[in-house]
Formats: structure tokens, C-alpha cells, sequence
């Protein structure tokens, strides 16, 4: 393993008691015990599930409007303008939620905040699906946009602090897999797309676009009905507010571990607990490097993957001329065939290569696919098949490169106490960019046609050239360990 991703020694594990209990001291004890166990058992097990549900939604919820925008355009007769901002409503609505909900989910734990969103996401798909006009639209696509931000720091919170740090099922692989269960749920909602434009009657194609949001209500509620039974707190926050008997408890119900308190009647040390100073500690000379690593990563990935995923149907429509059976097809092939086979092999790959790595290779390949499309130009015949195979390149590189790895730069690179402001803060930079990048593109596409492709291509040669010169990688770092030996020291 090299240098960038080489871990500090772990101090001397918790002891046995006699009885053959693991003995907690301190968050310390509790933190080694979470690095080597990782998720084990149905119920750990059901967690990472329940995170990655939440991941399903976010994905689902962005994606799941783009086929019928058209559609919302003619039918509330929107101006170019109007049309950028029913789009962008959702990215507003993430920033809010992504900067606010990182602070919270640190200040006030995981558990709290990831049922919170899970309200937002019902009541604002079904708002959508119902919305009579633009603006009621809007709104409820901003209130969506509040609970995916302030899911995206949560899950990526449970998929890290309930894995090992190593081995199989490790932290890196597990935040990676917020990639293919994009891609998936993005999948399933073209799937819905077709099976809807199939069945319902020419007179009804109009509210093709309100049944597939509005569906976005179902797997939230499945959530809230099993949340009880399956969701817990993470125990290395609760060890880091000082409820060392809290994280016991849950050692002891999701881990199978016997755990008891050296003392329980004496308080524990805690760290301190979140601050809105946090985001100016994400600068602090310790941390700079490696959120300038994660701001670059996740900046230059989100504006082209704007540009090519939500605008995959304008593209396949509007610059490659095809109708919208062949847009839906594609678009459906696309995210779940190709997106969901680079998220895997991301998973697959990240600890063997490293996230830095992977991230460069799938910028790389994005900066060949691109400037291919521009050159292609308005494809006709055998060459649609050409333009339609860079699309799938492009959305390949993406999920087993930049756009899985964004998540493990974003996550892995902080300490448990500052996860959620590192993750919330780099999600509200993130949105910010693809507002940018989703009211921009409509834009240059209708002035450039397929042009457009070679501005774009800057995002991802900026994205690797950022990582030639900055050598972070979050792969097998244990942050925690290395924030309580500085602590200490």
C-alpha cells in the first residue's frame, strides 16, 4: 500500500472481561472494535440496506422528471428559463438541505436526521405528482431537493461507521456503493418511464411525468414502516457524544458483541461536539488538502455528469433527432446496463487501486468519450449507435471513477465528528454546480448543438489534471485513529 493510503497503528484493543465481555473505556475502544468488525448480522446488515435505500430515493427523485420536462414544458407552457429552473428547483432545494443537514446530522446524530428526510421525500413526491402549475411544482421539487440533501450526509455517515475499515465489506467499498444503487434507481425509473409510455393511451401520455414522480413515494414509506424494527443509532457517534452505555447497547443489538463499561457510573470523554466552526476546521492546515481534493472531485464530475445524464433524453432527442421510444430505450440502457455495471466494478476495484486512482481513470475516459461526440457532430444511421456507445462510456467512467469516488474523498477523508459537515458541505458545493451546469446546458446546446461537448470535456481533464497535483487518497485511512493519536499527542 502506498503512502497516500497508509493507516496509523491501531493502540491496544479494548480488553476481555473475565467473563469473556468486551470491556469499553473509552470512544477509542469503541472505534477499534467498529474498525475490525465492521457489519455483521442481519441487522448491521440491514442498515447499510436501509442507507442505500435512501441513496435509491435521492437518485430516483433527481432523475425521475427528466424524460418528462418536455412534457411539463408544453403542458404549463414554459419559456426557456422557466423550464431551467423546474430542473434546477431540486439542486436549490439540496444545497439548503445538504449544508444545513451535514451540521445537524453531527450536532443531533444520524438516526434523527434520516428520518426526518424520509418525510420530505413523501410528502414532496406526492406534492409534485399533484402540483397544477409551475410554481407549486417548483416548490415541492425544492422541498425535495431539502430532504435529499440532508439524506446524502446521513447515509454516507451509516455506510461508513457501520463497515470495517478493511477487508471485505470495507468502509471504501461500502461508500462506493452509493454509485450503482444511483444508477439502479435511475434505471427503474426509465423502466417505469416505459412501461407507463407502453400502457397508457396517447390521451394520457401528458401524465406520464406525474405517475413516475409521485412513485417516488412509495420506497419512503416502506423505509418509515421498517425503520423501527432495522434502523439504529451509529455507535461510534454515540461513543463520540460520550453515551458510551448508548453505543454498548447498540454493540449488543446490531453486533452481537458482549460489551460492558469499565465504569459505567464514571462520565466519559467526549469530543467536541459539532460547532458551525466545523466548516472552517474542513481548512484547517490538517484537512485543506484533502477537502481541496474532494471539492475538485466532486466539481468537475458533477458538471459534466449533469450535462450528460439529465440531459441524456434532451440529447437523444433534440442533437441525435431519435423519438421517444428510442430515447427512453437508450436512457434505460444507459443508466442501468452501463451505469450500474461501473458502479460495481468501482466497488470491486476501489481497494485494490485506491479511490484516487479509480477517480483518474474514469476522468480519463470521460475526456476521450466527450470531444468524440463533438466530433461526431448530428449522427445519422450506424453512427447513432457510435454517439449512443460515448453516452455509455461517459456514464461507465463516471460510476466506477469520479462519481462513485466523489462520495469516499467526501466521507472517508474526516473523522466521525466532522463526517457530516465534511459530506453536507461538499454536497451544497456540489448542488451549487449543477444548478449551474442544468441551466447552462439547455442553453449552449440550443446555441452549439453537439459543440456543446467539447465545453464540457474541460470538467473532466480539470478533474484529473486537480488530482496529478494533489496526492489524497481516503482509501484504507483511518481518520479516527489518526484524529485520537493527534488529539492525544
Amino acid at each position: 500500500m502506498s503512502s497516500s493510503t497508509a493507516a496509523p497503528a491501531h493502540p491496544a484493543h479494548p480488553s476481555a472481561a473475565p467473563d469473556g465481555a468486551v470491556t469499553i473505556r473509552s470512544a477509542a475502544d469503541v472505534h477499534r472494535i467498529l474498525a475490525g468488525v465492521g457489519a455483521q448480522g442481519p441487522r448491521t446488515k440491514a442498515v447499510i440496506a436501509l442507507a442505500l435505500g435512501g441513496i435509491f430515493m435521492d437518485a430516483y427523485d433527481f432523475s425521475s422528471i427528466a424524460f418528462g420536462i418536455t412534457a411539463i414544458t408544453e403542458q404549463f407552457g414554459l419559456n426557456g428559463f422557466m423550464t431551467g429552473l423546474v430542473n434546477a428547483s431540486i439542486m436549490i432545494g439540496a444545497v439548503v438541505g445538504a449544508i444545513s443537514g451535514g451540521y445537524l446530522v453531527d450536532r443531533f446524530g444520524r438516526y434523527k436526521l434520516f428520518m426526518a428526510d424520509m418525510v420530505f421525500f413523501v410528502v414532496a413526491a406526492i406534492g409534485c405528482a399533484l402540483a397544477p402549475e409551475a410554481w407549486t411544482l417548483i416548490a415541492f421539487r425544492f422541498l425535495m431537493g431539502i430532504g435529499v440533501g440532508l439524506d446524502i450526509p446521513v447515509a454516507m455517515a451509516f455506510l461508513a461507521e457501520f463497515s470495517r475499515l478493511r477487508g471485505k465489506g470495507n468502509r471504501s467499498e461500502r461508500v462506493n456503493a452509493w454509485s450503482p444503487a444511483w444508477y439502479f434507481a435511475t434505471g427503474v425509473g426509465y423502466l417505469i418511464v416505459l412501461a407507463c409510455f407502453l400502457l397508457l393511451p396517447d390521451s394520457q401520455q401528458g401524465h406520464l411525468w406525474r405517475i413516475v414522480v409521485g412513485f417516488g413515494a412509495v420506497p419512503a414509506l416502506i423505509v418509515l414502516l421498517v425503520r423501527r424494527r432495522y434502523m439504529a443509532e451509529s455507535p461510534q457517534w454515540l461513543a463520540d457524544q460520550g453515551d458510551l452505555r448508548g453505543a454498548v447497547d447498540v454493540l449488543g443489538s446490531h453486533y452481537g458483541i458482549d460489551a460492558e463499561l469499565a465504569e459505567p457510573d464514571v462520565p466519559a470523554e467526549t469530543t467536541r461536539p459539532a460547532r458551525l466552526s466545523g466548516f472552517a476546521e474542513l481548512f484547517s492546515p490538517r484537512y485543506r488538502r484533502r477537502t481541496i481534493a474532494a471539492l475538485c472531485v466532486s466539481v468537475f464530475s458533477t458538471f459534466g455528469y449533469n450535462a450528460v445524464a439529465y440531459g441524456t433524453p434532451l440529447i437523444i432527442t433534440t442533437l441525435f433527432h431519435q423519438g421517444p421510444l428510442a430515447t427512453i430505450l437508450a436512457s434505460l440502457t444507459i443508466n442501468l446496463v452501463f451505469g450500474l455495471a461501473g458502479g460495481l466494478v468501482g466497488m470491486s476495484l476501489v481497494s485494490r487501486f485506491g479511490s484516487r486512482r479509480m477517480t483518474m481513470a474514469g476522468f480519463t475516459i470521460q475526456a476521450a468519450a466527450l470531444p468524440t461526440l463533438a466530433i461526431l457532430g448530428v449522427p445519422s444511421s450506424a453512427l447513432v449507435l457510435v454517439a449512443v456507445a460515448m453516452l455509455a462510456a461517459f456514464i461507465f467512467a463516471q460510476a466506477g471513477g469520479p462519481g462513485a469516488n466523489l462520495m469516499n474523498f467526501a466521507t472517508l477523508s474526516y473523522p466521525t465528528r466532522l463526517r457530516g459537515i465534511g459530506v453536507g458541505f461538499n454536497q451544497g458545493t456540489l448542488r451549487t454546480f449543477s444548478i449551474i451546469s442544468l441551466l447552462t446546458f439547455p442553453i449552449l446546446a440550443a446555441q452549439l448543438g453537439t459543440g456543446v461537448f467539447w465545453i464540457v470535456a474541460l470538467a473532466p481533464l480539470a478533474g484529473a489534471l486537480s488530482l496529478l497535483v494533489n496526492p489524497w487518497d481516503p482509501t484504507g485511512r483511518d481518520v479516527d485513529a489518526e484524529a485520537l493519536v493527534n488529539s492525544e499527542g
